[in-house]
């Protein structure tokens, strides 16, 4: 009887059942630990949390001098303030700032007088050129979700946040069995019928590639037991295995013989040319696959059935880098002598890709990390106007940033949780999230900008959250309000209460640390202000924002403020005492123009997902009620 394939299959059916059945025996990624210094182009297997704040003082980012910055009120070119030697202290980048100071002012802006004393002809801003207490990273916010890359800036923001070695996907080991009475060690000179072996070498380099290491094991001569014997040995050894040649039907072509006696074969054979006579095996959880001799054959079959198999061991994507043109969130003013590049975020929201620019800090290391691309501003610009059509340069695959979801709005930790979860049930969904405030969330999905955003703004008349805001905000009803949780709001203090707070109306007896205007903290925190009573300039810091309530717990833990409002979980978070004030609603503003996407509608998913309700229940301070449900307005 003449030789027949066990099968002629389609390449993608053939891929998915033999995806599938190695899932079912077991097919998985493996995990180890390895120091942050060597875990650059690693995966992560699970998420990375911040142990310290980064920076973990209050820091001068310049040279120059630390005042408080009221002493230097007034100052003018015709009238400049003059600072005798106990007013102020020299201060090199880096250096921790002073008690009593609340600003620097960089060497080039002070002039020395003979007898010490210093000139100042401009009035300092409060908190100028200082780096607060977490104003990169903040302890306990997640560094890097699950089955993301460790970049060369992530390494850096590991160790600014005091991780000192993390949980990665270890790489899949994938041995190459070469095959045949022909081959020989690569050589100058092979004698007539000698072929050097280079097809290990080939796909070697590829899995590499890749991001798995290959072992390449001794040439075999075509003999049942002694392939049968290098092929156990490889299953012992490797994650996956590449037996190649001897997959046809030649005289010495024994392969699918040999796979079929140590393991199972789920396909021989495939509909493609050249690689038809590729072998789909296994044994247990391990992926054998057999490859015809002909090299090209060799790389499409190990292109299009191994890198598969490697990307879900990694539970990701191959990026590939590009230009395209992007909608600017938000006005940029750039120096008109240099050429800037801008770290921005990036997402897909309808057919437009929306850039929004992140912090530009030359010492905020998380930026590049979370960058999605990058604004090349050329030297001659001075910027660019919200609006604007811009070219980005991609550092993330296009395909990707189609299945991000964009959210801008208030902050809560909930929202990297979601993330996490979304990306665990679905690897190729992302989440790309910016803190603009309830205010700032809702102005961006009236002009389109966003998928969602978060919102908790009190109606100081009705005493309710969010209902009044959308009829005025969203009157032609095209939005939804989805119910996503209660949380407590509270003042957050030092542990023991060092300042015997008993609320609002005593922030005047320390220092208050604020949250940004317009975000829904702020709103109850200016209704709390009016209704104890309190002018805003008899409350010391009440200028000073912040943009996340784990940035405000982080000023009261590092000691550069003594109270802040913010929300349960942030005092919990950083060990702080916390006064209740109230339960407020924490929901989510979902536009009908992204209410039907898979994308927003894996992220209802989730908020309905026991995984959900667990990671709130053990962070504390909230409420779940029917997350996901729609709410009336």
């Amino acid at each position: 009887m003449a030789f027949q394939y066990l099968s002629n299959s389609a390449l993608g059916q053939a891929r998915e059942n033999y995806t599938a059945r190695l899932v079912q025996c077991g097919f998985s990624e493996e995990t180890e630990t390895v120091k942050v210094q060597d875990a650059c182009g690693r995966i992560t297997a699970a998420p990375v949390y911040a142990r310290i704040c980064a920076p973990h003082y209050a820091a001068s980012a310049m040279d120059g001098v630390a005042i408080a910055a009221e002493d230097s009120f007034g100052a003018c070119e015709t009238a400049p303030v003059v600072l005798g030697e106990d007013k102020f202290t020299v201060v090199d980048t880096g250096d921790p700032v002073p008690e009593g100071c609340s600003a620097v002012v960089m060497i080039e802006d002070v002039v020395k007088n003979t007898d010490g004393s210093i000139k100042l002809y401009g009035p300092a801003v409060p908190w100028q050129h200082i780096r607060q207490i977490g104003e990169d990273i903040c302890a306990g916010e997640m560094i890097l979700p699950s089955f993301e890359e460790v970049s060369p800036s992530a390494i850096g923001a590991l160790i600014a946040g005091g991780v000192p070695e993390i949980q990665v996907i270890k790489k899949p080991v994938v041995g190459i069995i070469p095959t045949g009475d022909e081959l020989v060690e690569p050589c100058t000179k092979p004698e007539e019928g000698e072929i050097p072996e280079f097809n290990s070498s080939i796909f070697a380099s590829m899995v590499r590639e890749w991001g798995a290491e290959a072992k390449v094991f001794p040439i075999v001569r075509d003999d049942f037991t002694e392939i049968k014997n290098s092929l156990i040995k490889a299953l012992e050894e490797c994650s996956m295995v590449i037996l190649n040649a001897g997959s046809s039907a030649g005289r010495d072509d024994c392969s699918a013989a040999v796979i079929e006696s140590v393991g199972e074969i789920v396909c021989h054979g495939l509909a493609i040319k050249p690689g038809k006579p590729a072998i789909l095996g296994l044994r247990g959880k391990k992926a054998i696959v057999g490859v015809p001799g002909y090299p090209v054959s060799g790389i499409i079959v190990i292109e299009e059935i191994l890198k598969p198999l490697i990307e879900k061991w990694f539970h990701r994507e191959r990026e590939r880098k590009k230009y395209a043109q992007a909608v600017l969130t938000k006005s940029l003013v750039s120096g008109f002598k240099y050429q800037e590049f801008i770290r921005t975020r990036l997402g897909y929201v309808g057919d437009r890709l929306m850039a929004a620019p992140l912090n530009r800090g030359s010492g905020v290391v998380s930026s590049f990390m979370k960058a999605d691309g990058i604004l090349e501003v050329p030297q001659g610009t001075e910027g660019y106007e919200a609006g604007e059509r811009v070219s980005v340069r991609l550092l993330k695959p296009e395909e990707r940033l189609k299945n991000t979801i964009v959210v801008t709005g208030s902050h809560d930790p909930l929202i990297d949780e979601l993330a996490e979860i979304i990306h665990r049930q679905n690897e190729k969904i992302y989440l790309s999230s910016s803190h603009a405030g309830s205010m700032g969330g809702i102005m961006a999905i009236r002009r389109g900008e966003a998928h969602l955003g978060g919102c908790h703004l009190l109606d100081t008349e009705t005493g309710l959250y969010n209902l009044s805001y959308m009829r005025r905000y969203f009157p032609d009803r095209d939005v939804k309000l989805v119910r996503c949780v209660g949380r407590q709001q509270g003042l957050m203090t030092g542990r023991g209460n060092p300042l015997k707070i008993k609320g609002f109306e005593d922030i005047v007896k320390g220092r208050y640390v604020n949250r940004q205007k317009g975000s829904g903290t702020r709103i109850l925190a200016d209704y709390l202000r009016e209704k104890a009573g309190l002018a805003a300039e008899n409350i010391k810091g009440w200028e000073r924002e912040e943009l996340t309530h784990t940035s405000v717990a982080a000023q009261i833990a590092g000691g550069s403020a003594d109270f802040g409002l913010g929300i349960y979980s942030a005092a919990k978070l950083y060990d702080l005492d916390f006064l209740p004030i109230c339960t407020e609603e924490y929901d989510l503003i979902i536009p009908d123009y992204a209410w039907n996407t898979e994308i927003v509608q894996s992220l209802i998913a989730a908020l309905k997902s026991d995984s959900f309700r667990d990671r709130i229940t053990r962070m504390g301070g909230y409420t779940l009620e029917n997350p996901g449900e729609i709410i009336p307005y």
